[in-house]
């Protein structure tokens, strides 16, 4: 019998619970075998859950025997003389714990339209499923349905709830429901402590836990584990020893801890990068379970200690603790997060030679490594031969294409992945997302958006982020503004979002209007909002507003600045032009400066023509990374420039003698869905001939405009002519002869180029943008570059 051939609900019932009732249940079947008796009894000494199979089979014999007289049914193997009630609870759990949610709320809908008692045990149940489809809606409608049944009072169903809040992002109602509870437990503070972890929100976590020592609240093992879980995602590891010293105040010795909580802070300091102490307790800890080895494997995996993460792996298999699923998924997924590519592929043959059921999990676990480690063609043949497949393969699968670039192929999977009826979820939007955002391309971006709207994909403040740094990044700053003012809800990551955004097109006083914002709203900065801001200044030249907002990071907001903040500022003083003062501030840091911070140095040289201090910048970098081809080109430039073309000569012999080459300008841009690249001096788009036409036409109207060619940005011992052939084919140049021909007169251009646009690209596009009366917007590796009659939204300040 199938349940959706029943008769629909009452109208009085709600809207969400009515649309449930609607959607199909899988037909159930019944199947009992001659040995059922012994089955039966088999299940009640073992107290097991049923599978899925056997789950749909009690469910029929419920429907045919409509519940009440049930006679020598499974159902009485695990349920025996239980009400209705407790008989529908029962189903529920399972098709939840076998994950079919929609089943799950498809049975709290006829229980509704029915006369059987919905409890404070069908509440929780249900919630579950609530959270795993992620249907706020439902949620908010339950929610609704408990207090008209005055089941609010239940702790256990406010605990429940507060969950479903969180698992759906709803974080503001979950913090009211919690504020509004007369009876809290320690399930209740870990719950909303565990919201605010996973949601990044750990100013108001940290609070939380202040405010539970406050009312000396003692702490579950389960709330422990909660509370050490989130300082390992803060990775601060002056917390992490205060956190353990709560922990044991909580437990008179290690060795009585449990082994979850124990394990929990072999993690924490393996992820604040302390693995001395994470070893310590491993070591002190006799009661090892394959968690805690995997555990301690992990951590030193993820510390790029991969010697000694294999020793302890073969140590772990002298002892017999053999690795199981879970372990050597997680080995699969630390190799993905440090791009571990040799350990990950040894992980991978560990898993063909021993026999490993290459289950769901760990194939897409595999294709997430190989993708993180640019290896697509890898994660594509595993994913070829896959049999199942299911969302979050699919998603893996795009998002391999995403970290490479591929964007024809990323989509190419996604088309066929919603063509088999599989429906994307909020991370395979947000990969998708991405890649338009690094690519540039705005017009599948925008096709992106309209799908999400389309197919009622719930915009999440997570997907509003995505999409305001996409329009950000694709050149539609004012989209992304408009995006941003709209949400009704704002967290730090939105906000950054937008400040870096707003930062990358130079508009600094908006970036700081917005920063007053925040701090007028409460919202604490982050690392991230000081990036956002001091690169804002840099763009802009505001140099002592970027001193100022550096002073602030430490004295007002108590954030210990991080070697990228101390880069921002050199960046910000080298940009300007104030070397000396900029190698001063080098010579103090706290912290020993990284090579970025003396590539923003040599850069800065560069720029402003200073040799001498470029050379020890690059004696610098060189010591730390001889091998940085990028940094090697600069100060190969710094000659040049300097017309020191013996040191050009042995820069450029001792990069060939070390198998360097210069990464060549690409320009690309996005045409009727399609992205197209440009390399100087490359051939093979199929309308080159028309492309060189249309820049010879570009060349001819600049000479009458009474341009003439910056050469000096060519870096060659070569004669002017040569130069200036150099010059008018850079790939910026020929992108944008191609946009002229493929697009319609007058409409904007955009652009991406991965280095930074040299002075005669910009002075020429300046010019073109007046010539052609179009709107040119370049994307460069440092900022945004828009053109318009002339002029440069960077006022020649880039």
């Amino acid at each position: 019998m199938i349940i959706s051939n029943r008769p629909p609900f009452f109208p009085s019932l709600p809207s969400t619970v009515q649309k449930l009732h609607q959607q199909p249940t899988p037909p159930c079947t019944i199947k009992l075998t001659p040995n059922r008796q012994q089955e039966r009894h088999s299940y009640q000494i073992h107290h097991a859950q049923p599978s899925l199979e056997e789950t749909k089979q009690i469910h029929a014999r419920m429907i045919k025997t409509n519940v009440d007289h049930i006679h020598a049914t499974l159902l009485d193997s695990f349920q025996p003389h239980s009400s209705s009630s407790a008989k529908h609870n029962f189903l529920i759990t399972s098709y939840i714990k076998n994950n079919q949610p929609e089943v799950a709320a498809n049975i709290y809908a006829q229980m509704r339209k029915g006369d059987t008692q919905v409890d404070n045990f069908t509440i929780p149940s249900i919630l579950k499923a609530c959270s795993r489809i992620s249907s706020t809606r439902l949620g908010k409608e339950i929610h609704g349905f408990a207090m008209k049944s005055r089941l609010d009072s239940d702790v256990f169903v406010n605990n429940a709830l507060i969950q479903m809040y969180s698992e759906c992002k709803c974080l503001e109602e979950a913090r009211q429901l919690f504020d509004k509870m007369e009876e809290r437990d320690v399930v209740s503070w870990s719950t909303m402590v565990r919201c605010y972890g996973k949601n990044r929100l750990f100013g108001e976590a940290l609070e939380l836990i202040g405010e539970m020592h406050l009312m000396e609240v003692k702490p579950s093992e389960v709330a422990m584990i909660s509370m050490v879980n989130l300082f390992s995602d803060l990775k601060n590891p002056t917390m992490a020893k205060p956190m353990h010293a709560y922990v044991l105040r909580n437990n008179s010795k290690v060795e009585q801890m449990g082994t979850p909580i124990s394990t929990s802070l072999i993690d924490m300091y393996a992820k604040c990068g302390n693995l001395g102490y994470a070893r310590s307790i491993f070591d002190g800890f006799s009661n090892r379970t394959i968690v805690s080895w995997t555990a301690m494997i992990a951590g030193y995996i993820r510390g790029r200690e991969f010697e000694e993460g294999a020793k302890l792996f073969v140590e772990m298999m002298e002892e017999n603790m053999l690795p199981n699923d879970v372990s050597i998924l997680s080995m699969i997924i630390e190799c993905g997060f440090v791009r571990a590519l040799e350990l990950g592929r040894c992980v991978h043959g560990y898993i063909l030679r021993n026999g490993f059921a290459l289950s769901l999990a760990l194939a897409t676990a595999l294709i997430d490594m190989y993708g993180k480690c640019g290896k697509t063609r890898y994660a594509r043949a595993l994913f070829d031969i896959m049999e199942k497949r299911d969302v979050m393969t699919w998603t893996a699968m795009i998002s391999s294409y995403s970290e490479a670039n591929c964007i024809d192929e990323a989509f190419d999977i996604f088309t066929r992945m919603t063509n088999t009826g599989i429906r994307p979820n909020q991370v395979t939007v947000v990969s998708l997302l991405s890649l338009c955002a690094e690519v540039g391309a705005l017009n599948l971006g925008k096709w992106v958006h309209a799908y999400m709207e389309k197919q009622g994909v719930e915009s999440d403040i997570i997907l509003k982020t995505a999409l305001i740094d996409m329009y950000a990044k694709c050149g539609e700053i004012d989209r992304a503004h408009r995006l941003f003012t709209e949400a009704l809800h704002r967290d730090i990551c939105l906000c950054n979002a937008m400040i870096n955004g707003l930062a990358m097109h130079g508009y600094a006083n908006e970036a700081f209007s917005l920063f007053s914002e925040m701090e007028t709203m409460g919202l604490k900065p982050n690392d991230i909002t000081f990036i956002g801001i001091l690169h804002a200044c840099s763009h802009s030249g505001m140099v002592n507003e970027g001193k100022r907002i550096f002073e602030r990071m430490g004295r007002d907001f108590k954030l210990v600045p991080k070697v990228e903040h101390y880069g921002c500022m050199v960046d910000l003083l080298g940009r300007a032009g104030r070397l000396d003062e900029c190698h001063e501030f080098i010579k103090n840091m706290p912290i020993k400066p990284n090579m970025v911070i003396w590539g923003a140095l040599l850069a800065a040289c560069k720029l402003h023509k200073n040799p001498k201090l470029g050379e020890i910048a690059a004696i610098r970098v060189f010591d730390i990374e001889p091998q940085n081809c990028g940094y090697n080109v600069l100060l190969s430039n710094i000659y040049a420039t300097d017309n020191r073309w013996n040191d050009v000569a042995g820069v450029r012999k001792a990069m060939k003698d070390m198998g360097l080459t210069k990464e060549p300008g690409l320009s690309s841009m996005e045409v009727n869905g399609s992205v197209h690249e440009f390399i100087m001096g490359d051939k093979s788009h199929p309308q080159t001939e028309e492309i060189n036409k249309m820049l010879s036409e570009m060349i001819e109207k600049l000479r009458e405009f009474g341009y003439t060619p910056d050469t000096s940005v060519v870096m060659l011992n070569i004669d002017e002519e040569e130069k200036e052939s150099v010059v008018n084919y850079h790939s910026e140049k020929l992108a944008l002869a191609y946009g002229f021909i493929s697009t319609v007169p007058r409409t904007p251009i955009r652009i991406v180029k991965n280095l930074r646009m040299c002075d005669d690209c910009h002075s020429a596009i300046k010019l073109l943008s007046k010539i052609y009366d179009r709107v040119i917007t370049i994307r460069d590796r440092k900022r945004f570059h828009h053109f318009k009659e002339g002029t440069c939204s960077c006022a020649d300040y880039w």
